[in-house]
């Protein structure tokens, strides 16, 4: 029996795989179980932000295997404190909560958010505005808040307490905020929404009206977070720090992670037994989140995250049938001729050896945040090609 046909036969049909086995990898390339080669734009829907097997990365996380793997959360561990610590000094805020997902850090989120709420204000003030396109989760919380019907069918029914604006409609917003609202969240740029980024306008008006009535403003940063968007959290680049922001996918370069970080206002809201998770803070993942988060904080990584994606937008822009280039960074959205689908692009590059991902009807491209120019190059000629054909 081949891999796939094990894999089809004893896991749950819910992924739409390509038919690829693979099978080990090296920095930005990676090869299946035939040898063939791949240069991987996608680095695991942008959780491998280091690429494959870095080197710095390998050694931390084999370090602290070697040491402690697991212990639950009734102890303390100098791995998850060391990189509390350091996670909390770069981006600024003053405590978090580890958990495993974006999906679980969200759900986090959402309970912090309506705590605080019901401490300050009793009970009634619980509703969470999300935008519609977004995308916080598979869970029936995070389903709840997403703003997508693609991914809400034969699962009702949903948690009551979501509303939805239209992204970038300041009227919208004004006409959903009332007293029943606790908090909103926002993914700066609509991943899963078609790579979409938020107005600056709409979202210094989201910040002022929060701010205006005690409204949490609480950003999911989960693919947009950890370097992705040529800065530590995409935040910076619109100039707003939010109240609770969530990370997940790049943080521990590979490993199941997720953070739910909370400024001065919202910490203290979770106190004990008010939450929790068994492998959350597990100390071999925030071995590896740590080693991240040093190679990303050094001298001129995310400078050089920025000139690189730059360098590759140009590029881009200047191929055949592309209509426009979008998100920010290196979280890349490509709108294609109407004639062209995203998904046969894809399928065409799996078979020059370029992993490519889709986000609803465009091309979405994830590079690890190492990727050199030269790899670079190497994929967007890949793309050329398939696209002239």
């Amino acid at each position: 029996m081949t891999t796939q046909e094990k894999q089809n036969q004893y896991i749950m049909g819910t992924y739409g795989r390509f038919p690829v086995v693979l099978e080990q990898g090296k920095q930005e390339s990676c090869q299946d179980e035939t040898g063939k080669q791949y240069i991987d734009f996608g680095s695991g829907i942008g959780t491998n932000s280091l690429g494959y097997c870095n080197e710095a990365w390998v050694n931390a996380v084999c370090k602290q295997a070697q040491t402690l793997q697991h212990t639950s959360n009734l102890y303390y561990t100098k791995a998850q404190a060391d990189f509390a610590e350091a996670l909390c000094k770069a981006t600024g805020y003053h405590d978090l909560f580890f958990c495993n997902s974006g999906a679980e850090a969200n759900e986090c989120a959402i309970k912090l958010a309506r705590k605080y709420s019901f401490d300050k204000y009793g009970k009634g003030r619980h509703k969470i505005l999300t935008l519609v396109n977004s995308f916080h989760g598979r869970t029936m919380a995070t389903l709840s808040a997403t703003g997508q019907d693609v991914f809400h069918n034969y699962f009702f029914p949903f948690l009551e307490g979501f509303d939805y604006v239209v992204a970038n409609d300041i009227a919208d917003l004004d006409a959903k905020i009332d007293d029943t609202v606790c908090a909103i969240l926002i993914e700066y740029v609509q991943g899963e929404g078609g790579v979409m980024a938020l107005e600056q306008d709409f979202v210094d008006a989201i910040y002022d009206r929060c701010a205006k009535r005690d409204i949490l403003v609480m950003t999911d940063e989960v693919q947009t977070g950890m370097g992705r968007t040529g800065t530590l959290l995409a935040g910076e680049q619109f100039g707003h720090h939010a109240d609770v922001v969530t990370l997940a996918k790049g943080i521990a370069g590979g490993l199941p992670m997720g953070a739910c970080l909370a400024n001065e206002k919202c910490s203290g809201v979770l106190g004990k037994s008010a939450h929790g998770s068994t492998f959350g803070g597990n100390p071999v993942c925030c071995a590896g989140g740590l080693a991240v988060l040093q190679t990303l904080t050094a001298d001129g990584f995310l400078a050089s995250v920025q000139e690189k994606a730059a360098y590759l937008r140009e590029k881009l822009a200047k191929l055949p049938h592309v209509q426009a280039v979008t998100g920010l960074g290196l979280m890349v959205g490509i709108q294609l001729d109407a004639d062209k689908k995203a998904i046969d692009v894809v399928n065409a590059a799996l078979e020059q050896g370029l992993l490519l991902l889709t986000a609803k009807d465009r091309v979405r491209l994830l590079p690890p945040l190492t990727i050199s120019k030269d790899e670079l190059d190497r994929g967007v000629a890949i793309l050329a090609d398939v696209l002239s054909k």
